[in-house]
């Protein structure tokens, strides 16, 4: 494996790194923890992260993608369309489109690019099932490019260890801290790093299962934190990260 020099992460709040947070308050996320894994083994690596949360795919192609392939990055991370999944309307089938389009512009960059197959949310939250349909297609349109593309393809779909309730923070949609390292260490596993396989994806025979009423309150709680807001934020045309800016636009020593 040669050692990279230049990263680029784009997307939404999974990879701005939302819920997981370092001593001091700050967010870390998958892609701070794969730069850091990266730069331990090559010292050197410049890492920019334009994911902000809230972001839809129109997003990522009319600023983030264009933005990251100008940088002219050796790797590029793209975690994107959740907020295309459970979004209100019939726009989705013109979001896959789209998404066809943002791949495409990273393939021309010439980087290796990561991208991440979305994970069967009706096991993490029954309320889930009503999404699962999207789920399916847009993964199929994510799994059709990276084989078009040559692109390292993340599948959390299949993945056990996305199941347990533990990976995921009280919303159940954002990962845990526990959640973007096991992220971290699939992409790593992508990349073919030193030290990687696929453990990250099995499941921990230590888990506590959760019981009916440990489920119903986290269906619950999803409803209350995220989905309703998530819809009263469209209804308003507001995302999530309405007013928020990159922090870290720009390319800058992952040491520094």
């Amino acid at each position: 494996m040669t050692g990279y020099a230049r990263y680029v992460a784009i997307g939404d709040s999974q990879t701005e790194g939302l819920y997981d947070r370092d001593d001091s308050g700050g967010l870390i996320g998958f892609a701070d923890r794969l730069a850091a894994r990266l730069d331990a083994l090559h010292p050197g690596l410049s890492y920019a992260n334009l994911a902000v949360r809230g972001r839809t795919i129109a997003d990522v192609l009319e600023d983030q993608a264009p933005r990251a392939v100008a940088m002219r990055p050796d790797l590029i991370t793209i975690c994107v369309g959740m907020n295309d999944v459970t979004r209100l309307g019939r726009r989705f089938t013109a979001a896959l489109a789209d998404l066809d389009t943002v791949h495409a512009m990273l393939a021309t960059s010439g980087a290796t690019v990561v991208t991440t197959m979305f994970p069967d949310v009706a096991q993490i939250v029954p309320v889930g099932r009503v999404l699962a349909g999207r789920v399916h297609r847009i993964n199929e349109t994510i799994q059709a490019a990276a084989h078009r593309h040559g692109f390292r393809l993340v599948d959390l779909f299949h993945a056990e260890s996305m199941r347990e309730p533990d990976t995921w923070s009280a919303d159940r949609v954002h990962g845990s801290a526990k959640g973007h390292r096991l992220f971290a260490a699939a992409a790593a596993e992508a990349l073919g790093l030193p030290g990687s396989d696929h453990r990250w994806a099995a499941a921990d025979p230590s888990a506590e299962q959760p019981s009916l009423r440990t489920r119903a309150a986290s269906q619950a709680a999803w409803t209350r934190n995220m989905l309703l807001p998530h819809l009263w934020g469209q209804v308003r045309g507001v995302s999530g990260g309405h007013g928020l800016a990159p922090r870290r636009p720009l390319l800058t020593p992952v040491a520094g």
